[in-house]
């Protein structure tokens, strides 16, 4: 019975963390993360590397959503395909380098950091300046780039996020307009989705504690029951991102981080 509702809920997690993966260009790991912990206690999945398996899993059901998010950004002209080219290198250097420290991190210390972080996050965004507030804003040159594409994408593999909660709000503070942001934040998540994924399932391969049907930290049930769906979700959450306020976004985006920081604080330490 607990297996059937597990089978059930993941696809439910790949609807919400779809939309979320169009609409902000965040990957959905930010709904996939506590998401799949809530669906793992419940359903008796029993591993001391419970964070480690949902990020590891949300970097992997974020390839194929990332992509589908990115083709319909691509097909409105939304992406900055400069950017991206410019900030890959940096991006894949600093998820491989992420992923390999979350294996040496407990569980618990992960949903803390992670909770901490969506929590600035939010705060930041609702003190941002608004859309052309600034117009002076720029991109820092090369070497400034790579040292934050870097670390954006450490933090992002660490957390199995897809750095919009990041790349959005830095974006948007270089002067690029908001859903150009997205766009392109959605395009840039794809090379941390898919070296994420990767080096999570190598380095859970060395692990002996982890539940059946795993690859590595990559929990195969979840993650065929989030992929399916999250494909189809995120063409419809790019095509909402084109059509709703700027201002509206940025709202709805602080407000969404700051209830799943406050979720993850409380999971972490009285769950």
């Amino acid at each position: 019975m607990l297996e059937l509702m597990g089978l059930l809920l993941y696809p439910l997690i790949g609807v919400f963390s779809g939309l979320l993966a169009g609409l902000l260009g965040v990957g959905g790991g930010i709904v996939m993360v506590p998401s799949l912990l809530l669906v793992f206690h419940l359903n008796d999945v029993d591993s001391p590397a419970l964070m480690q398996i949902a990020v590891g899993t949300s970097l992997g059901a974020m390839v194929l959503s990332s992509l589908s998010s990115v083709r319909a950004h691509h097909q409105r002209g939304a992406v900055d395909w400069s950017l991206f080219r410019r900030m890959t290198p940096g991006i894949v250097l600093g998820t491989v380098l992420g992923s390999v420290l979350a294996d040496r991190i407990d569980s618990q210390s992960l949903q803390g950091v992670f909770a901490v972080f969506l929590l600035l996050t939010s705060i930041h965004m609702l003190r941002a300046p608004r859309q052309n507030q600034d117009p002076g804003g720029s991109l820092p040159g090369w070497k400034g780039l790579s040292a934050i594409a870097t670390l954006v994408g450490a933090l992002s593999a660490l957390l199995g996020i897809g750095g919009g909660s990041m790349n959005v709000p830095f974006l948007s503070h270089c002067g690029i307009e908001t859903r150009r942001a997205i766009a392109s934040a959605a395009a840039i998540g794809l090379p941390i989705a898919l070296f994420g994924a990767a080096t999570f399932a190598a380095t859970g391969t060395l692990r002996t504690d982890l539940p059946a049907y795993s690859i590595g930290y990559l929990y195969l049930p979840a993650l065929l029951g989030i992929t399916v769906v999250a494909i189809l979700t995120a063409p419809l959450g790019a095509r909402l991102a084109h059509s709703w306020p700027t201002a509206r976004l940025k709202r709805a985006f602080s407000a969404f981080l700051f209830i799943v920081a406050l979720h993850m604080g409380y999971s972490a330490y009285f769950i």
